[in-house]
């Protein structure tokens, strides 16, 4: 992997809104079911920019993330680091989880260089993110 600038070490300027990510793998049963619901969320909240990844089929953007449970979400905006970790894929429970987030309620905690490599990856391959479209 290539050096990073100093711009490579904060969520990219070019990207003023949150980012929420769902780390999967296809095989996992429980993540394919999950899928729609994250898409429906995205809907619900235009002001965050979502993006799912198979952490297999997308590997070059992942980096040097650890994902060990499945589905996993990953949460960040311009402070820094607001959510990482596996999460039931149930609709109220990652509705709560994006209302805070939306409320900025959630702690905020520096982002590892991984984290870091991997939104600036998502920055670049737009492809990725739930658009409008994709619903």
């Amino acid at each position: 992997m290539s050096p990073l600038s100093a711009a490579d070490l904060s969520v990219p300027a070019a990207s003023p809104m949150a980012w929420v990510v769902c780390l999967c793998a296809d095989w996992c049963g429980l993540c394919r079911d999950y899928e729609t619901l994250f898409t429906q969320m995205a809907a619900r909240y235009p002001a965050f920019r979502f993006a799912w990844l198979d952490i297999e089929d997308q590997a070059e953007l992942l980096g040097e993330l650890d994902v060990e449970t499945f589905p996993t979400l990953l949460m960040a905006d311009a402070q820094g680091l607001r959510f990482f970790g596996p999460l039931t894929p149930q609709a109220h429970t990652l509705s709560r989880l994006l209302d805070s987030l939306q409320s900025a309620s959630l702690q905020v905690a520096p982002l590892s260089l991984a984290t870091r490599q991997l939104l600036a990856a998502l920055q670049a391959a737009p492809e990725h993110w739930i658009k409008a479209s994709d619903m």
